[in-house]
């Protein structure tokens, strides 16, 4: 389970305290480990006692919830972590580093110098941008980018990313680098002008 988790781009976990193969917790320590600490992260389940909730919360849950659940209050607190982990981006500019990205234009300049992409190339761009150290599985990407399901040979969105990365210029002097995650997709790293993170993300990538 927590080796497909790190293959696959998910938005949120609800956990039972008991799971088939490892307990919620040891997924939840796994997860945590394996795909980062944005993900949000909810136990719903029927083991309640403080001495759990404690021990989830302790471990990085973001809530806990015992059964019976009701409903609708099930549902604004999954909406309110979504929209803690995910805030709403209203604003058309986003500026990250040296890149500079406008979303209404569709354009993107790099250390103040214009580049030109196709929309799909700035569609990826943006995508990567948006999801800074988060793995986004290629059926996410085609999904997200070309807006159906990935029927296509793996190697077009790998040409895409060479070709982006290239244009872009994303490697480490512009404090950035983009990275394919074994047997999933890809990852976008910010450097911060250190090794730290950069050789974290690298345990589960190639090269």
């Amino acid at each position: 389970m927590s080796k497909a988790l790190s293959r696959s781009t998910v938005d949120m976990l609800i956990l039972d305290w008991n799971s088939a193969g490892l307990s919620g917790l040891d997924l939840l320590k796994s997860m945590r480990s394996g795909i980062g600490e944005r993900v949000p992260v909810m136990f719903a389940t029927a083991h309640g006692g403080e001495s759990n909730i404690v021990r989830a919360l302790t471990a990085g849950a973001d809530d806990f919830v015992t059964h019976p659940v009701r409903s609708a209050e099930f549902g604004a607190r999954v909406q309110a972590l979504l929209r803690r982990a995910y805030p709403a981006k209203t604003a058309a500019i986003t500026e990250l580093g040296p890149y500079r990205f406008d979303s209404r234009q569709q354009t993107v300049t790099v250390w103040g110098k214009p580049v030109q992409l196709s929309g799909t190339q700035f569609r990826l761009a943006l995508l990567f941008f948006s999801n800074i150290g988060r793995v986004l599985s290629r059926d996410h990407i085609f999904a997200m980018v070309w807006g159906r399901e990935f029927r296509e040979s793996t190697r077009t969105i790998d040409s895409h990313v060479s070709r982006l990365r290239l244009a872009l210029m994303i490697e480490p002097i512009n404090h950035f680098r983009l990275q394919p995650v074994y047997k999933s997709g890809y990852r976008l790293l910010h450097l911060y002008g250190d090794t730290v993170e950069e050789s974290r993300a690298c345990e589960e990538t190639t090269v």
